[in-house]
Formats: C-alpha cells, sequence, structure tokens
C-alpha cells in the first residue's frame, strides 16, 4: 500500500512538478516535503491540506488513497492588461484572481457576442463597479 508521501510525489509528478515547485505553492520547505516523500516522515494535518490545495487533489485521497482521483486544475491565465490593471490599484494576488473570477462569471457568460479583450480601463471599471456594489450591500 502506498503511503502519504508517495501519494504525494505521484500527484506532484503527475503535474509534471518539481519539489521546489511544490515547495514554493504551498509554502512547505523543500526538505521537508523531500522527507515525506522518500523517508516516510510523518505530516500534521494542516501541512497535507496546503499540499493537497497546492496539488489540487484532496486531503482524503492523499492520506488515503481513495475518494476522488487527484484533480488536475488547468493554469489560471491573468490577461496583461487585468495585470497592469492590478497593478495601478495596487491589488493582491488574490484581489486579481478574485477580480478574473467575478469578470468571467458575470462579464464574460452574460454577453452573447465575444467583446475581444477587456482592457486596463475596462478592469478598473469592473474593480469600482463591484467595489461600489460591496460598499452598499455591506456598508
Amino acid at each position: 500500500m502506498a503511503t502519504v508521501g508517495e501519494r504525494i510525489k505521484e500527484v506532484r509528478e503527475a503535474r509534471n512538478w518539481t519539489q521546489e515547485k511544490l515547495s514554493d505553492v504551498s509554502g512547505i520547505s523543500k526538505s521537508f516535503l523531500s522527507e515525506v516523500e522518500n523517508k516516510g516522515k510523518n505530516i500534521g494535518l494542516d501541512m497535507l491540506l496546503r499540499i493537497a490545495q497546492a496539488l489540487g487533489t484532496t486531503v482524503q485521497y492523499l492520506a488515503t488513497g481513495e475518494g476522488e482521483e487527484p484533480i488536475v486544475r488547468k493554469p489560471i491565465m491573468i490577461p496583461v492588461e487585468l495585470s497592469q490593471a492590478a497593478e495601478e490599484l495596487h491589488l493582491s494576488h488574490q484581489e486579481t484572481l478574485d477580480l478574473l473570477g467575478a469578470y468571467n462569471s458575470v462579464v464574460a457568460r452574460r454577453s452573447k457576442q465575444s467583446k475581444g479583450v477587456a482592457s486596463v480601463d475596462d478592469w478598473k471599471e469592473l474593480h469600482n463597479a463591484l467595489k461600489n456594489v460591496l460598499k452598499k450591500t455591506y456598508g
């Protein structure tokens, strides 16, 4: 039966990630990941959750090998225009992802015709509109 470390390694390699990449994304040291994968070092639930989230799989799968197969998420592509708007608006990475998610959920899906690429100003306007809606809704 495979160990937790072996399953972490299996999913990591399926994503074509190095231990260094998993370390960067999960915030867990490469040396600790190496010990878990290669020496069977025990791992706490909080660290296992961070690894599962980074790899796009479930804690259940990593812990037991049962449940859902590893989920391979497509990389998120942030348009250049959004990146520039985020920099000008001083948005965090998470705020930038949230704005992209809002755009994909609301604007892009409601449009029957493609509007093309959103400009930097379009992203700024969307950000301000969402901020205003949230202020009115939550004070």
